[in-house]
């Protein structure tokens, strides 16, 4: 048990080294930081959708949904007139761009409000709007605004908003402002715009059709509509595409999650130096109490408490700091889902009490785990060796092998787990951290080596100075050797991440050049990579095929199939042109023979989709629902593909057009006519497409735009990285002020026998040189293997994508002078104390 006396001499420590707190509050703080920025924008972002997606759902049980995406609207009048199913109600869903409110995407709704009471209660009591409702059947083009929205953009009863919608831009008028009572249904509805079914038919292009049916159905009513329901639709739980849809973005914000461990992890070395130095400080005020009658429980319990204090008030500060940050990165974050998976409305991100206990816990357990082996030292000093520095560090030296070995062995079993369970996310993670641990415990022995070599190698160039300065780093192993293994770690992921990134960019680099074959491209709005298509009139086919300079338009489909995997993407293309044969990750047979097949029938899939649903080689088919019953399509081959990492299926339009009733098209590939240019045809297509929201892009802007949303992807990445970078920083910063603090007396004593400032500025810089360059050599091997796990481990399990790995010399170079840099950065404020100091106050020995 602590005593007073114990107690009153901790406070007295920590009154009297303020600053040599800072860099551990800073390590805990700005980890916690980093935890809960991103663990605010992945709930909300997630917590938005689902609460959303729950509020639409509303009571219903079931839903009737097409094969083809839509559901005949005739199949409803019968549910009511013939099978008497009152608990039904029909809706329209969609996405639509809207310029005036920031070009952001907004989701439509269409809705029956007479058939709406049993379902949705943000309509209000009875299923009634609290306004006037009977002009809206009448008034053309009219929408309920939630009132959120409203708000922010001055949405008013009587006002008008255009949106793009397909291929056109269209002008509603704001019938009323919807406030349906609650915080979470005004969350909930955020984004959203309500309208009669058949104004949002007219405006999404689906006159006669329905997105889906809502039914409130007992089992008895759901065996009579399994018999009912024609093959053209299925019937299906009300939850259904809500989970799929929502489990999309799962991967990504896992990966977020591990690399926001990244920062914490990092700090927790510096959060051990931290400790370890004050223990190392008090060695002597430490072993007096030990002789005075304290126990080694007693000290380890000291020492563990003051830990926990101050890593409280980081993690607190954390906290406050994530919640901060975690503003900017909903935006990112929400930014990306809506590029990738499906449309998010998020605009900020609420501080939840889980998120803050998650914090807090995080850091106040990293702290105490760090300040373990410090505190153990502690209670393990003994009164006649209390005074000998060089105990800890001859201890230190003993254990290097130790080490060394356990490193190599903590390598040798994330490399196991790595490969011994293949298909683990989690486990690829957890193997990762493995390897990132053991080389962080092989540097002691590493840098002790290195620093013999740079001793022998500096003496000869620089003279005795060098000879001091690898000795300097070497003697104070217990700490020099952590500061170095936290900037290796940081430098090392950094790296790391560095050439995943620039090898996934080249990749799709190169893969949107073996597949944007095509000139010029015709698309509506793009709104994300998931959600409703968008398709274009009927009249868009003739007039851009009438251009002069057009030799030839591709028709591309995009549409959703249900299959024995759930709901999956279906591309559908003009088989004419013949894709290059790079693009195949595995075929059987030439590329014409696969051609011949797909034409004959035969599918091609992504390399995602093979990977997630564990397509064998060869014998692969898919089985597809289709408006004349289910059809099963063999695989001819397996291609790559960037634009999903849920998959896709590629079907060729005469065979979709022989199973399916649909004949829309989404975009079109025009190629140019020789003779002509391109920029010169897409001028006369935009004059020929004018009063359209259709926008035709070359070839080179369409490659821009998909960098753009890659660039974009990656911007957190970058972020975390910086801020990994930023905590490694402070930690040697903290290194070199505690060494400073203990060499005072023998800085100030080289002082006093006529060493001069240039003199003493060289040592102190080839100390943070020689730590910084030994950081950055030990970050190359060990980024390097981190980003083949990244690449062919986490990359592939997260995404299932093959990934082209590029090694070029300049990461390792960029590596390698980051860590000199920021150890020589860390240099400054130790350098500029040390000259403010006077010689004789430095002489003086407590």
């Amino acid at each position: 048990m602590l005593t007073r006396t114990l107690l009153l001499t901790g406070v007295r420590d920590m009154q009297r080294r303020p600053a040599q707190l800072v860099p551990m509050l800073l390590g805990v703080a700005l980890g916690v930081d980093v935890v809960v920025a991103l663990d605010l924008a992945n709930t909300s972002a997630s917590r938005g959708f689902a609460l959303s997606a729950e509020t639409i759902v509303g009571r219903a049980t079931h839903q009737i949904r097409g094969n083809s995406g839509v559901v005949p609207e005739g199949i409803y009048r019968q549910l009511r007139t013939e099978l008497g199913l009152r608990a039904a109600a029909p809706v329209i869903s969609g996405t639509v761009l809207a310029p005036d409110l920031d070009g952001q995407p907004l989701r439509i709704m269409g809705i029956d409000p007479s058939a709406e009471a049993p379902f949705r209660n943000f309509l209000g009591t009875g299923g009634a709007l609290p306004v006037d409702f009977t002009g809206f059947y009448t008034q053309p083009n009219s929408v309920v605004v939630p009132i959120g929205l409203a708000q922010r953009y001055g949405l008013t009863p009587g006002g008008q908003l255009r949106l793009l919608a397909n291929d056109r831009e269209v002008r509603v008028n704001v019938w009323a402002v919807l406030d349906p009572g609650t915080d979470g249904l005004r969350r909930a509805l955020d984004g959203m715009l309500l309208m009669d079914v058949s104004t949002a038919q007219e405006l999404l292009g689906m006159q006669g059709s329905l997105s889906y049916v809502d039914l409130i159905a007992a089992q008895p009513e759901l065996l009579l509509l399994q018999k009912w329901l024609p093959a053209t639709v299925r019937l299906a739980p009300a939850t259904e595409q809500t989970k799929t849809i929502g489990n999309l973005a799962d991967a990504f914000q896992l990966n977020l999650s591990a690399l926001s461990l990244l920062a914490l992890v990092v700090g927790m070395f510096l959060i051990y130096n931290t400790v370890m130095f004050s223990v190392v400080q008090r060695r002597a005020v430490l072993g007096t109490l030990r002789a005075l009658g304290a126990t080694g429980q007693q000290l380890f319990a000291l020492v563990m408490l003051e830990a926990a204090v101050i890593s409280a008030v980081g993690a607190a500060a954390g906290v406050g700091l994530g919640w901060v940050l975690g503003q900017s990165a909903v935006r990112l974050v929400t930014q990306t889902i809506n590029d990738l998976y499906y449309v998010s409305t998020v605009r900020d991100a609420p501080l939840a009490a889980f998120t803050v206990a998650k914090g807090v816990l995080l850091g106040i357990g990293a702290s105490l785990f760090a300040a373990a082996l410090p505190a153990y030292e502690a209670a393990r000093v003994a009164p006649v060796t209390a005074m000998r520095r060089s105990s800890l560090e001859d201890r230190v030296r003993g254990q290097i092998p130790l080490l060394s070995l356990i490193g190599a062995l903590l390598i040798g079993c994330g490399a196991g787990v790595l490969f011994g369970v293949p298909t683990s996310l989690v486990a690829g993670f957890a193997g990762m951290f493995m390897i990132v641990l053991g080389a962080a415990l092989l540097v002691p022995g590493t840098t002790l080596l290195l620093m013999h070599v740079a001793g022998f190698a500096l003496g000869r160039i620089v003279g005795t100075l060098g000879r001091m300065a690898a000795r300097s780093v070497s003697k104070s192993l217990s700490r020099t050797a952590v500061a170095i293994a936290a900037l290796m770690v940081a430098v090392s992921v950094t790296l790391a991440v560095s050439i995943m990134t620039r090898s996934f960019r080249d990749t799709v680099i190169n893969w949107l050049e073996l597949t944007l074959s095509a000139d010029l491209f015709i698309t509506a709005p793009v709104i994300g990579t998931t959600g409703p298509a968008s398709t274009l009139s009927a009249a868009v086919l003739p007039s851009v095929r009438a251009v002069p300079g057009v030799q030839s338009v591709e028709t591309i489909r995009a549409t959703t199939a249900f299959s024995q995997f759930g709901e999956v993407r279906l591309a559908v293309f003009d088989a004419r042109m013949q894709r290059d044969r790079r693009v195949y990750r595995f075929e059987a047979g030439t590329p014409e023979q696969i051609w011949d097949a797909v034409q004959a029938g035969s599918v091609l899939v992504s390399e995602p989709f093979a990977y997630r649903h564990a397509l064998p080689r060869t014998g692969a088919s898919v089985t597809l629902h289709t408006d004349h019953g289910e059809q099963t399509f063999p695989v001819a081959a397996v291609v790559y593909d960037y634009a999903s990492d849920q998959g896709v299926v590629f079907m060729a339009r005469a065979v979709y057009d022989q199973y399916w009733d649909d004949r829309g098209v989404t975009s079109l590939a025009v190629s140019v006519a020789p003779g002509y240019t391109p920029d010169g045809v897409a001028a006369s297509l935009r004059t020929a497409l004018a009063g359209s929201a259709l926008s035709v892009v070359s070839n080179r802007a369409l490659r821009e735009q998909a960098l753009l949303v890659f660039d974009r992807t990656f911007a957190i990445t970058d972020a975390l990285r910086v801020l990994a970078v930023l905590v490694a920083f402070i930690g040697v910063l903290s290194a070199l002020m505690a060494l400073q603090l203990e060499r005072t007396r023998e800085l100030a004593t080289m002082q006093a026998v006529g060493l001069g400032r240039a003199q003493l500025n060289g040592l102190a810089l080839m100390e943070t040189g020689l730590m910084g360059a030994a950081a950055g050599l030990f970050s190359l091997p060990t980024g390097y293997v981190l980003s083949y796990v990244l690449i062919y481990v986490i990359n592939l399990r997260s995404f299932g994508w093959t990934i082209q790995m590029q090694v070029p010399a300049l990461p390792f170079a960029q590596a390698l002078l980051l860590s000199i840099l920021a150890a020589l950065l860390a240099a400054v404020y130790p350098l500029w104390r040390q000259h403010h100091m006077p010689v004789a106050a430095g002489l003086r020995q407590e």
